[in-house]
């Protein structure tokens, strides 16, 4: 097995410059999609998107399709490792299956110490993008393997990159394990995001509460309230454990409920957008709002499951004339549930709209300026901490 590694990882806040791509190439790098060369391989890592379908259910098609499409180069020996977010059981009850039987050598997967055949592991991925306190190589790598020797291999090519490989005696235990991660964060997020529309009928400041809280040096973690949940995995994974659950007659009514106050945060920012509009004589149907911000958090170039695209399309729904701004995207096309067709508008006019709304707080924007030039504000990140004036609306 190869694999390359710099002893420095560079997290992305751009696309993938041209210069970096051929420098990659240098060092081996070779993008293909001739599947028949994953015969060629020793080991094989597959991270495809696994989103929900329109009823909320888990949506495996680019993980079956990819396994497929594997499945008759694969060898004895071999490792395979998913690390796409699923369910507990995929690994072991989906992909182990067409590796089987799509296999043109008969190969079977290896279950057990002295086992011939292909070894199937399951590790997750755990990424936080724009996040650079903390190296790619510090995070342990949790591994679950079919077989002792799955792990093994693994924990060979991981450990050529990461710190730690972390083991678990399954892959449905690592499966668990990426779900419990982002599910904490999505019902910590639902607390806090619940305080704060407590808070502010009672005319607290729910970031200062936060702020004091987390001086506490035990027992606490800070956790902090924003228009919505984004990106693949904390909006997602709580449906793909609920929708498992049921097979065992569980409801998970916890998490169930955690993400329908998540999921209702965009209504709320628009109902306060409105309600700050009707504060300065003007109706939410025929207003001139921007936005600020596409991506589903500060400085990054990821548009997945961002409460920026309900946002806007809730504000058209409700008659409101809506732009745009955000340094990572030129225009958008599709949004999450039709298609919004709009592209970046400048910052050089906050003047001739009625409103600015604040949804992702990227650090290129100066807000003390955004506050001086425009009519209302409406913060929904705490992106004007610090700054007094009675134009500004938190949300």
């Amino acid at each position: 097995m190869e694999t390359t590694a710099s002893s420095k990882p560079v997290q992305r806040l751009h696309p993938t410059r041209p210069e970096e791509i051929q420098e990659a190439q240098k060092a081996g790098f070779r993008a293909t999609s001739n599947y028949a060369e994953i015969a060629d391989m020793d080991a094989v890592i597959i991270c495809v998107p696994t989103p929900l379908n329109k009823y909320h259910e888990p949506d495996l098609s680019y993980v079956t399709n990819t396994a497929e499409s594997i499945a008759p180069y694969v060898h004895e020996g071999q490792l395979i490792v998913l690390e796409s977010t699923t369910y507990p059981g995929t690994t072991e009850d989906v992909l182990v299956p067409i590796f089987e039987n799509g296999n043109r050598r008969g190969l079977r997967v290896a279950h057990a110490v002295g086992d011939n055949g292909v070894h199937v592991a399951y590790s997750p991925e755990r990424e936080d993008p724009g996040n650079d306190t903390v190296e790619r190589r510090d995070i342990p790598k949790v591994v679950g393997g079919c077989d002792p020797v799955a792990f093994e291999l693994a924990a060979a090519m991981y450990g050529s990159i990461f710190r730690r490989v972390i083991a678990v005696s399954s892959p449905a235990a690592a499966e668990m394990t990426k779900l419990l991660e982002n599910i904490y964060r999505c019902v910590n997020i639902a607390l806090v995001n619940e305080l704060k529309q407590l808070c502010m009928r009672m005319g607290i400041d729910i970031h200062e509460v936060i702020d004091a809280a987390k001086t506490k040096p035990f027992g606490f973690q800070a956790f902090y309230p924003g228009p919505g949940l984004g990106g693949h995995c904390i909006p997602i994974d709580p449906f793909y454990l609920s929708w498992k659950a049921k097979e065992y007659d569980f409801r998970t009514r916890f998490i169930e409920l955690a993400g329908e106050v998540n999921i209702a945060m965009p209504y709320f920012v628009v109902e306060q957008t409105a309600a700050a509009l009707n504060q300065h004589a003007k109706a939410l149907k025929g207003a001139k709002i921007m936005v600020l911000g596409l991506a589903y958090k500060r400085d990054i170039d990821d548009l997945r499951e961002s409460p920026s695209l309900t946002i806007i399309e809730l504000l058209r729904e409700k008659g409101a004339e809506v732009s745009y701004n955000d340094p990572f995207f030129a225009r958008v096309g599709r949004g999450r549930h039709y298609d919004l067709n709009m592209e970046n508008t400048p910052l050089d006019n906050l003047g001739q709209y009625d409103a600015v709304l604040i949804v992702t707080d990227h650090s290129s924007y100066d807000f003390r300026k955004i506050v001086e030039e425009a009519n209302v504000v409406i913060d929904t990140r705490n992106a004007t901490k610090g700054i007094r004036a009675s134009n500004v609306v938190r949300a």
